[in-house]
């Protein structure tokens, strides 16, 4: 009896040593990016063509999808928040649901979920690859840092695009949600009101909390997935196996960050 519940607390002691050994990685890896990235010498041609080219895939070459899902879901919440507040005769109060469903909680979500499905992927495959064809040796010997040359670009231009994205999430969704209500003659159709109510339920804790969940989300998920990238061995096999857990490991970090954000903002 004792036996199988020492094994038992023994696994479970493990675990969460292993996650807490993860999580002082990552923030070993975020402060270290952050402090490099204060240094002018960090800032080489080289470094900035791989942040440019980060920032070209992860955000550029998102937009229009993020807009499509933005649009569509802008029409959803706009139109069902119009419908259910007019119901009970609470017209008013369009604006400060607005803001808690697309600015503070649903809008950084979703931007962050694409970001890691599109990026976050391609990141993992992308290093895992260069470290099993010997790539990232190379760079070594060439006298290129690996972690100033494929990790900080990719950690800083994924945050940067996420932030971005997340405005353009933001914006995308009220204006679309708005021209659906016009095109359908419902509720107050005038856009000064309109636009005035949905700002004025703005709050300086919502703007903290938009720049948290959407900068540092997408840093975690640029250091995740490198470190899985840069992790694998001499097989190929692992590569496919390292972008799964990148990916998941950036989707519970986000869950994980967005209710600490939410406790310290709100409570």
């Amino acid at each position: 009896m004792l036996r199988p519940m020492s094994n038992w607390i023994g696994a479970l002691g493990g675990s969460v040593l292993s996650r807490l050994g993860t999580a002082a990685r990552l923030a070993g890896t975020l402060f270290a990016v952050a402090w490099k990235s204060l240094q002018p010498r960090t800032w080489t041609v080289p470094f900035r063509n791989v942040l440019a080219r980060q920032v070209l895939f992860t955000g550029y070459e998102a937009t229009g999808f993020v807009s499509l899902i933005a649009l569509l879901f802008g029409v959803l919440a706009v139109v069902q928040a119009q419908i259910w507040l007019a119901k009970f005769g609470q017209s008013d109060l369009i604006g400060p649901v607005l803001v808690a469903v697309v600015i503070r909680e649903l809008g950084p979500l979703l931007t962050n979920f694409v970001v890691i499905a599109r990026s976050g992927t391609a990141i993992s495959t992308e290093l895992a690859n260069m470290k099993v064809n010997g790539e990232v040796r190379s760079l070594d010997a060439m006298g290129l840092d690996p972690f100033v040359y494929l990790v900080m670009p990719r950690v800083l231009g994924v945050a940067a695009s996420t932030f971005c994205l997340t405005i353009v999430f933001a914006a995308v969704s009220l204006l679309g949600g708005y021209a659906c209500l016009w095109l359908l003659e419902w509720g107050d159709l005038d856009m000064g009101r309109f636009f005035s109510n949905v700002l004025g339920a703005v709050r300086q804790a919502d703007v903290a909390t938009l720049l948290a969940k959407s900068i540092l989300p997408g840093m975690l998920t640029g250091a995740c997935c490198c470190e899985e990238g840069l992790g694998v061995g001499p097989a190929v096999t692992e590569v496919p196996i390292a972008a799964a857990r990148g990916v998941l490991r950036s989707i519970a970090s986000l869950f994980i960050l967005a209710v600490v954000i939410d406790l310290a903002a709100y409570l």
